[in-house]
């Protein structure tokens, strides 16, 4: 789906609008659109249809045209349901919410080394968190952190995980499967970096009740304002910790 603020119009390629169970509204053969480039396509028809943006639906009248994109998001739609473009950010924001964009050169980006940001040691046969940060920043936004087949350190594994760039440190969960400590120097290869071009899961709302639960619950030393930072930490890295042996493999 492209989002294009220079399209009066929001579009549905035709081959997709026929699979669609709407029912397509035909128009005159003689209405047609101009392109960027100058070119003009003919309108097949409109139809009314539930667009999904983030974890919302929006419904709006769609036109139907022999479109290269599967789709295209028009001023109309933007203007009609109040989102905000901030191109810095590449973001587009709604009730709230931030819906991420990604240009088409990220599909294209190379994947990048995440670097061990300060000496660690994970004891043996322990997993923890810590934090990395790209060997080449700014390349990309959303990435997928994985393992790195090059790492030399053996007996160490990284899951994937997704991560935001553009914050301070990245956090790696790393398991060390050896019967002794392994130290991590600073600057060290821990796992590898690839360019996200598209999310299609939402994430599932945070939940006291769920596995993180217990750990709220044995913070009676933290006052209010404390507990709150931890719920705020946990509800952010809530995908990060293991909930069952078969989260860690063997």
């Amino acid at each position: 789906m492209l989002v294009d603020t220079g399209a009066n119009v929001t579009l549905l390629r035709t081959d997709l609008a026929q699979k669609l169970q709407e029912q397509l509204i035909y128009t005159a053969p003689n209405i047609s659109l101009k392109t960027a480039t100058g070119e003009k396509t003919e309108i097949r028809g409109k139809l009314d249809a539930s667009i999904e943006c983030g974890s919302r639906k929006f419904h709006h009248r769609i036109y139907v045209a022999d479109i290269t994109d599967p789709c295209i998001l028009g001023l109309d739609f933007l203007q009609k349901f109040n989102f905000t473009v901030d191109l810095e950010k590449n973001e587009i924001r709604t009730g709230g919410e931030e819906i991420p964009l990604f240009s088409a050169s990220v599909q294209h980006s190379k994947s990048c080394s995440v670097l061990v940001k300060k000496r660690t040691i994970i004891p043996a046969r322990s997993e923890c968190l810590i934090q990395g940060i790209p060997e080449v920043p700014g390349q990309f936004r959303y990435a997928v952190t994985d393992f790195h087949s090059q790492v030399p350190q053996k007996g160490v594994l990284v899951p994937a995980t997704l991560v935001d760039l553009e914050k301070e440190a990245i956090p790696v969960r790393v398991l060390n499967l050896n019967n002794t400590p392994k130290i991590l120097d600073k600057g060290a290869v821990i796992a590898t970096c690839e360019p996200v071009v598209d999310i299609v899961a939402r994430p599932q709302e945070f939940s006291e009740a769920q596995h993180l639960s217990s750990i709220l619950e044995s913070l009676e030393m933290l006052n209010e304002k404390q507990r709150r930072e931890v719920r705020k930490l946990l509800k952010e890295f809530q995908n990060l910790f293991s909930t069952c042996d078969a989260d860690v493999g063997r």
